[in-house]
Parts: C-alpha cells; structure tokens; sequence
C-alpha cells in the first residue's frame, strides 16, 4: 500500500511573506525552506492579466510551478556544481498539510540566522566595498552560466557570509521573463536577456540607495 508522507505546519509560522507566497522553514530539516503559494491567489493574478496572458493556464500564474518550469532550465541540466554558487538548490514539489510547497535550500549565515535580503543589507549598510564586489561576482556567474532569471531584484536574493567573503544567493524570481523563448534555447538570446535583467537590478538598487525617490523602472 502507498502512503502519501505529507510534512504537518498546522503550528508552523511563516518566517516571510511575498505578495503570491509564504516561506516556512522545514520542520524536520532546518536548512530547508518551504514556499506555499496563498490559496486562490493564482486565480486573482489570471483575472488581473492582460487579455493576452488570460489565455494561458491558471498553472500557470502559479509561482511555485513557475520555479519548477525555472529550475528545469536548459543551465542548470549540466553537471556542475558551480551552478548553485549563486543560487538556491531546489528539492522538488512536496506536499504540506496547508497544501503544495516548493523545497529549496534556506540560506543562512555564519551566526545559522536566516540571511538577510540584499535589501536589507543595501537599506542598512549601504553600498559597502564587499556588497560590490559579491554584485559583480553575481553577474559573472549570470554572464558564466546563463541561467535566466525573471527579475534579479534585492529582495529576491539574500546575502551569505559563511564564507570568507560575502556571496548573493538567488532565493526567488528563477525562469524567463519574455513571452517569447528564445533564450531558453539559443546562448545568443540568453547572453542578451541576461545582461537586460543585470541592467534592470543597478537599476533598483540605484532606486534603492537614492531613498527610493521617483520610479526605479
């Protein structure tokens, strides 16, 4: 007989909320994070859509389906393990008892805190010498891999200081922002995606360290 093993958060808190999910650290592995999407909320973001993108599937405004499509991206298929330098490991999709999560690896840092959002680090500490230095080794690691990411933003990468020097982990925004697919299937088009998105994060963290005066986009 066949047991569905469904990990219990009846009593667990969420340690964060986005605007589509919450995040909840594993009961039973406290180095794993697990992101439920708000029931219904997929159905709102379809109704909210532009016409266009209302002919797609509910599944697909779900963000938890979206990191999986994300994490099985052409560059994160090759064996290596250089790939998860910058990026959160994904488990697979498990199922909660408050419904479907995405299990990925929960970043934390030297003190086994939770890391915090470059945001965070950005709004607190400022643009420092070794926040500058952790930005350029991300976006040579983008250019290096070409992994496509819908919105390399602040808050969707948090800040590791295990090692001797700070290093950003993408948490969250994993996939291809365009309606068109060319980059999931030509390095040409990926190369030119990605150096967009790296022009689109100095945009926002520009935004970020001015007090967030204007518009940032």
């Amino acid at each position: 007989m066949y047991y569905l093993y469904v990990i219990d958060l009846n009593k667990t808190k969420p340690f964060a909320e986005g605007g589509n999910r919450r995040c909840f650290i594993h009961p039973e592995k406290e180095n794993r994070c697990l992101k439920i999407t708000f029931m219904g909320r997929s159905k709102i973001l379809k109704q909210n859509a532009p016409w266009y993108k209302q002919l797609r599937s509910e599944d697909s405004f779900d963000d938890n389906l979206r990191e999986k499509n994300g994490y099985s991206q052409r560059a994160l298929k090759i064996n290596d393990p250089y790939k998860w330098k910058h990026l959160a490991i994904w488990y697979g999709m498990v199922e909660t008892s408050i419904g479907q999560a995405s299990e990925t690896e929960l970043i934390r840092d030297r003190k086994n805190n939770i890391a915090i959002t470059l945001e965070k680090y950005l709004l607190t500490y400022g643009m420092t010498a070794e926040i500058k230095q952790a930005i350029l080794d991300l976006e040579s690691w983008l250019r290096y891999t070409l992994i496509l990411t819908k919105d390399i933003l602040p808050h969707n990468i948090v800040v590791s200081d295990k090692d001797d020097r700070l290093v950003l982990k993408i948490v969250d925004g994993l996939g291809l922002k365009s309606f068109l697919p060319f980059a999931r299937i030509h390095d040409f088009f990926a190369k030119r995606y990605i150096e967009k998105r790296i022009k689109r994060m100095h945009a926002r963290i520009s935004w970020d360290l001015s007090g967030r005066k204007g518009n940032w986009k």
